[in-house]
């Protein structure tokens, strides 16, 4: 893509406008300047998990699920196809003269945030607690969505910028502190990644403070750090009505003037929301001038003219309304859901046979729910398969399936039908009547969410208070258990939840997340093994009494959080996640940048496995608390094979933060350690495997 050029090219048009013209081009509702052929253009799109809010489009996994394929060469792919129909949208819109919100090529995603608490109710809409796997996450999206050629596909956006995992309902007046240490070595690095290799066109600020100043109008993070350390040359994007939040929030700024003179002054180019229709009543106040206009818009036209939406056009224009759910975009969709879900338990019940398995007790409240397929954000389908849909057709010609809600999602009884646990003496009875049990729980998105998400509990505004399941399903997990039959659980949740009683006494648990409007059927193919689930987790799951040895949910400090820093057992950890092989890491050799990894199905299924590399500095009091993800990579197995894999290893891999915030060389003593998953003593209660290891020294310093 040739920036010098779309810069002139915005330059030479900026400069035929009037003020009056260039303060409009400020808002996210850009309106048309038609004396100069400039259409409006609404600047608000979203496309987290493909095109959302557009009307219908293919239905990914939510980004949690995403980020458990540890897949990145698929998720570009996932990032293509949002590109892809987001143009065949609007060039079908455009054709109409339909300008509106949700119609344009500018999509507000990924979200990179890290997940570092899991009260946090938005953290699905990330790619987890990793800085590592979301910064290698995160460029892959980018790139799929905003492609490599001449004219950008789509322009991406990495949000929010920095520092934001709640708590919702204070975040329009929260200030989140981090110190030098956590903001370079957790907060900052997926950012960083976006923006220097990957050429992010534009990031999105945050509501909140962090360390004292508004995100969105933050010397320190847009100007300083953005475009002076990192040389970002995208726009700046306001979150919605974030800006207004100075004055009314965070009390920085006494009026709505001030705060869009903090705002235009430290970089934000373009206001999501209203705040910015008072800029020519800043100009006169005299708080901010007319080339500080001028260069915001220069950077907006910029991007116009990178997507090839102002008059020379591109190829991308003959996209037709035909790829829109086209049979290889739903493929994927298929590929992503199936690979996404983590499968935490197996007895030995798991691949069902569905010619043997007989009567299928499928019950839950998620079971047969449409919306906990997808998650927020989510654009519509037109055709929605749940997991009991998905059992089902898998089970046709076979034996049956029963079904039973059981109990409602949070609350005591189903909606509008009867008395508490008026459903429990069904789902009983299915159970008994049953050879096996399929057992559907979960959360959705009127569960754990955004803060405005419709349904959500007005005290939490979205975050969890604990890490339970809601007492009815509780009781109805507990109560099936009891029955004694054969019981999977598939929990559908964008978070970690303490499923000790599944654990301890159902024989297999199948994690499916969100998994997208055809979710369903890929539940359906990893229970009958049809494949063989491959997805690792990309946060810990904790117990719920780990929440009183963690900082409270406001502290920003990541001492006994995340897997790099947790002190205590997981219920599962970060990285797991079993398969129906039987694969082992059985030797390692490595040098500065790469890791050569053999690895052995032992098994007589064939699966797919993520083999991951951690890193442990042996000596520096600046090392994280326990071996940190350096390096990932998926490989295919057959029964028996036996395969050698070469793993790249990025230049931060023998590097550690010190407090001032500064990338330093380690000690020169390191561990480095290959396995399926983290080398804890956790991973190996569960997967009875233990990593292998190698000692490296200061020769690599």
């Amino acid at each position: 893509m040739d920036r010098t050029k779309a810069a002139q090219q915005a330059r030479e048009l900026v400069a035929q406008m009037t003020l009056e013209e260039k303060a409009g081009q400020l808002r996210y509702d850009a309106p048309a300047i038609p004396r100069l052929g400039v259409p409006a253009y609404n600047w608000w799109n979203e496309a987290l998990h493909g095109v959302a809010r557009a009307g219908t489009a293919t239905s990914f996994p939510q980004a949690i699920g995403l980020a458990a394929m540890f897949d990145d060469a698929l998720l570009e792919k996932l990032g293509d196809v949002a590109a892809t129909e987001g143009r065949a949208k609007y060039n079908a819109y455009a054709a109409e003269e339909d300008r509106d919100i949700f119609k344009g090529l500018t999509f507000w995603s990924p979200n990179i945030n890290i997940f570092r608490d899991p009260r946090w109710g938005r953290g699905h809409e990330t790619y987890g607690e990793d800085p590592y796997l979301t910064a290698r996450l995160g460029q892959a999206y980018v790139r799929g969505l905003q492609g490599d050629g001449p004219v950008m596909k789509s322009a991406a956006c990495a949000k929010h910028f920095a520092v934001h995992s709640g708590p919702e309902n204070l975040r329009h007046r929260f200030n989140a502190e981090a110190t030098p240490k956590d903001m370079a070595e957790t907060y900052l690095p997926a950012f960083e990644a976006c923006v220097v290799n990957a050429g992010v066109e534009a990031v999105m600020g945050a509501y909140n403070r962090t360390n004292g100043e508004p995100c969105c109008g933050s010397r320190t993070l847009l100007t300083d750090l953005l475009r002076g350390k990192w040389g970002f040359q995208g726009h700046v994007v306001s979150d919605c009505w974030a800006i207004r939040d100075f004055h009314e929030g965070h009390n920085i700024t006494d009026t709505p003037t001030q705060s869009v003179a903090l705002a235009l002054e430290t970089g934000c180019d373009l206001n999501c929301g209203d705040s910015y229709r008072c800029i020519l009543r800043a100009v006169r106040e005299g708080l901010i001038t007319e080339e500080q206009i001028t260069a915001a818009a220069e950077r907006l036209f910029t991007t116009r003219y990178l997507l090839g939406i102002l008059g020379e056009g591109s190829a991308f224009d003959k996209i037709p309304y035909e790829v829109v759910e086209c049979e290889e975009h739903l493929a994927l969709a298929q590929e992503a859901a199936r690979k996404s879900c983590v499968l935490l338990k197996n007895s030995g019940l798991l691949p069902l046979n569905v010619e043997t398995v007989g009567t299928v007790g499928v019950i839950g409240p998620n079971a047969n729910s449409r919306v906990s397929l997808v998650g927020n954000y989510h654009g519509t389908a037109s055709r929605y398969i749940t997991v009991l849909e998905g059992i089902q057709d898998a089970m046709e010609g076979h034996g049956r399936a029963l079904y039973s809600e059981g109990c409602g999602l949070f609350k005591d009884r189903v909606e509008g039908l009867g008395q508490p646990g008026d459903r429990l003496a069904e789902a009983v009875a299915v159970a008994k009547h049953s050879d096996v049990v399929i057992l559907a729980l979960g959360l959705d998105e009127t569960l754990e969410g955004e803060e405005m998400d419709a349904g959500n509990n007005a005290e939490s505004c979205g975050d969890k208070v604990d890490l339970l399941l809601p007492e009815p399903q509780r009781e109805l997990l507990h109560r099936v258990l009891d029955v004694g039959k054969p019981t999977i659980v598939v929990l559908m949740a964008g978070s970690a939840i303490d499923l000790s009683e599944a654990e301890e006494r159902a024989d297999a648990i199948l994690l499916s997340w969100y998994p997208g409007a055809g979710g369903g059927r890929a539940v359906a193919d990893l229970l009958f093994g049809k494949v063989s689930p491959s997805g690792k987790l990309p946060v810990t799951f904790y117990r719920n009494e780990a929440l009183r040895e963690m900082p409270e949910f406001t502290d920003y400090s990541m001492r006994n959080r995340t897997y790099r820093y947790y002190a205590g057992q997981p219920l599962y950890p970060f990285g797991y996640g079993l398969t129906y092989g039987d694969v082992v890491v059985t030797g390692v050799a490595a040098d500065r940048h790469a890791a050569s990894v053999t690895v052995e199905n032992c098994g007589s299924r064939p699966t797919e496995e993520v083999i991951q590399l951690y890193i442990k500095d042996n000596v520096s009091s600046d090392a994280p608390t326990n071996p940190v993800l350096c390096g990932f990579q998926r490989v295919a197995l057959g029964a028996g094979e036996r395969k050698t894999v070469e793993i790249a290893m990025n230049s931060g891999t023998f590097t550690v933060v010190n407090s001032q915030g500064e990338r330093v060389p380690g000690s020169g003593s390191w561990t480095l350690y290959a396995h399926i998953g983290q080398p804890d003593a956790r991973t190996v209660q569960l997967t009875g495997k233990t990593a292998v290891q190698v000692s490296i020294q200061s020769q690599m310093k």
